[in-house]
């Protein structure tokens, strides 16, 4: 049995400059990946084996073609895909310098315009497992105010909720405070909580982890799990907690494995019959599979090309 499993969010192009420890002005090459959490996440899914349904908004240009295209091929459902003729697809540019910082433009466009009207309301009575992963969908614009509005509504209809905060400080630096506002509104009524333990410690103030999921907790998360890198996952449920160890792999690039990790997770929700009474037992070993899935990603380059099918997965 495979529920079907509903992304919303943003689907863009990446940009990476070719020229290692230079700015964007200085590079003269760029290589285009399809890129947006929300669609990272529903690859995984789709990938591994699951019913996995994107609902996001890209420009009609030749850059929404090529992510359409890229989502088709990855065999996750486009019917909830919608292609602007107003707006163009949304771009970012990225360049490593010799500092290690980013140097970073984005040129944000058809994903901030998901209207709640663009939505059909019959995945209210299809979809019982939903991601939201809000790397621009809480910044300004109608896709803000779509993501609340489906937030409220699918959890009046019982489905089971998923969010990852994705904070991303080029898009929020000196707003951090008010990200924080709205990462809460999605954490206190979701199910499964995925966070980075430097997302961890800005949305609680909290630099110790036991006391910083805690916090979370306390506002309504169910399940927290908090990727600590190579070492694995603490993952705390239903009043315990245990860290889960990863897999040593040779990490070669690390993009897009806190997604993988997140579709791993809600792939195995999929197969089970009610999500909601899981035991702590089968959460470990839920947590243990997205943990080899996440490390796995980090062996190769590029996101979406980095997933790994269940049978690669089954030869490790």
């Amino acid at each position: 049995m495979n529920q079907p499993i509903l992304c919303i969010g943003e689907l863009l192009i990446d940009f990476f400059s070719n020229e290692v420890n230079t700015t964007i002005v200085e590079s003269q090459t760029f290589t285009k990946k399809a890129g947006g959490a929300p669609a990272n996440v529903c690859a995984a899914i789709a990938k591994l084996g699951g019913e996995a349904f994107f609902c996001g908004k890209v420009g009609n240009d030749p850059f929404g073609e090529f992510l359409y295209n890229t989502l088709l091929h990855e065999n996750v459902h486009t019917d909830l895909l919608i292609k602007d003729s107003s707006h163009p697809t949304t771009l970012a540019f990225v360049s490593l310098q010799k500092d290690g910082q980013r140097d970073f433009v984005f040129n944000r466009g058809a994903d901030a315009f998901l209207s709640i009207e663009d939505v059909p309301n019959q995945i209210f009575h299809k979809m019982n497992i939903v991601h939201f992963g809000s790397a621009t969908a809480l910044l300004p614009g109608q896709l803000k105010e779509t993501y609340k509005k489906l937030l409220v509504d699918l959890k009046e209809n019982n489905c089971y909720i998923s969010f990852d905060p994705n904070f991303r400080l080029d898009l929020w630096k000196g707003q951090e405070s008010e990200f924080i506002r709205l990462a809460y509104e999605f954490i206190s009524k979701c199910n499964f909580l995925k966070v980075s333990d430097e997302e961890l410690y800005l949305l609680t103030n909290e630099q110790e982890l036991t006391k910083a999921v805690t916090v979370l907790h306390q506002f309504g998360a169910k399940s927290i799990a908090v990727t600590i890198g190579k070492e694995g996952t603490y993952f705390s449920y239903n009043g315990k907690s245990t860290t889960i160890p990863s897999i040593p792999v040779q990490a070669i690039d690390t993009t897009g494995a806190g997604d993988a990790f997140v579709g791993a997770v809600l792939y195995q929700l999929g197969k089970v019959n009610n999500p909601h009474n899981l035991s702590f037992d089968d959460w470990q070993t839920i947590i243990a599979f997205a943990n080899k899935v996440g490390a796995k990603v980090c062996e190769k380059v590029g996101a979406i090309e980095a997933l790994p099918t269940l049978d690669e997965l089954e030869n490790l």
